[in-house]
This record gives structure tokens, C-alpha cells and sequence, in this order.
């Protein structure tokens, strides 16, 4: 036996089902109430234009237009029918390209802090590495001295080495020579 006792639940019971006549019923008489707010608004009008939003935005129009797009925006699925009466709520707004602050300082996250911090210490590595400040730049030219000290001994060495292979030959040629002089 299932959870509940009975069979099949409760969902899907009690669904009603709104037939196209009555949506069609719905939206002509949304249309006549909104016919007639138009035609109280533009006989209680003063003299002026009429709509109040239209007198509104003649004397306020950044905060108008602000509000005018607020009220125009289409509320999703029960937003339409329930007002939120939530002080923590913040309506998402729009912005313009117009308002996009992009000139003014931009708050950067950790992340890229951490990577801007790690970039400047990078580069100020470098900087003493060059200069020789470095311990690790001293090793280096430690190492590249003992190695230029033993590369100029040794071409030093083969120069001798080839100095005496030269004078060697040369004595030789020249007892070549005196034995065939003789």
C-alpha cells in the first residue's frame, strides 16, 4: 500500500483547466478597464496633457524615465497579481549605456588583486635579478665567472698546445732539411 493510505495521491486532482472563451473574456476586460483609467486620466486632467505619467516626466525626467520603465516592464507569472510588500527586496534596473559609470575606479575582486600583486612582485624580481641583488643572481654570476676562468685556461692551453705542435714541426722541417742538405 502506498504512502497516504490511498491510491494515485493528491496531485492532479484538482487541476481546472481555463477554456479559450474564458482567457479571451479575461484580456477584453482587461483592455476596457484600461480604456477607461485612459479616459478618467484625460478628463481629470487640468488643462495639462492629460496622462499623469506624461506630466510627471515633463517635470522629472531622469526620474521618470526611471520609474516608466519600472512600471512598463511585464511582471512574470504571479508577480502581476501579488504585490511584495519585502523592504529587502531591490528591483533589478537597467542601465543605459549612458549611465555606465566606466571612467570611475572599478572595485577588483581577490582574485585578481592577488594576481595584479603577484604580476608587480614578479617584475620586481626581475629588476634585482638584473642589478645582481638577488642571491640567486649572485650564484649565477658566481657560476658564469668560474666558468669563464676555465674556458680562458683552456683555450690558453690549446694555444700553447698548438704553439708547441708548431715549433715541433718546424724543428722538424728543419732537420729534414739539414739532413737532405748534407
Amino acid at each position: 500500500m502506498p504512502k497516504g493510505g490511498r491510491k494515485g495521491g493528491h496531485k492532479g486532482r484538482a487541476r481546472q483547466y481555463t477554456s479559450p472563451e474564458e482567457i479571451d473574456a479575461q484580456l477584453q476586460a482587461e483592455k476596457q478597464k484600461v480604456r477607461e483609467e485612459e479616459e478618467q486620466g484625460e478628463e481629470g486632467g487640468d488643462g495639462a496633457a492629460g496622462d499623469p505619467k506624461k506630466e510627471k516626466k515633463s517635470l522629472d525626467s531622469d526620474e521618470s524615465e526611471d520609474e516608466e520603465d519600472d512600471y512598463q516592464q511585464k511582471r512574470k507569472g504571479v508577480e502581476g497579481l501579488i504585490d511584495i510588500e519585502n523592504p529587502n527586496r531591490v528591483a533589478q534596473t537597467t542601465k543605459k549605456v549612458t549611465q555606465l559609470d566606466l571612467d570611475g575606479p572599478k572595485e577588483l575582486s581577490r582574485r585578481e588583486r592577488e594576481e595584479i600583486e603577484k604580476q608587480k612582485a614578479k617584475e620586481r624580481y626581475m629588476k634585482m635579478h638584473l642589478a645582481g641583488k638577488t642571491e640567486q643572481a649572485k650564484a649565477d654570476l658566481a657560476r658564469l665567472a668560474i666558468i669563464r676562468r676555465q674556458r680562458e685556461e683552456a683555450a690558453r692551453k690549446k694555444e700553447e698546445e698548438r704553439k708547441a705542435k708548431d715549433d715541433a714541426t718546424l724543428s722538424g722541417k728543419r732537420m729534414q732539411s739539414l739532413s737532405l742538405n748534407k
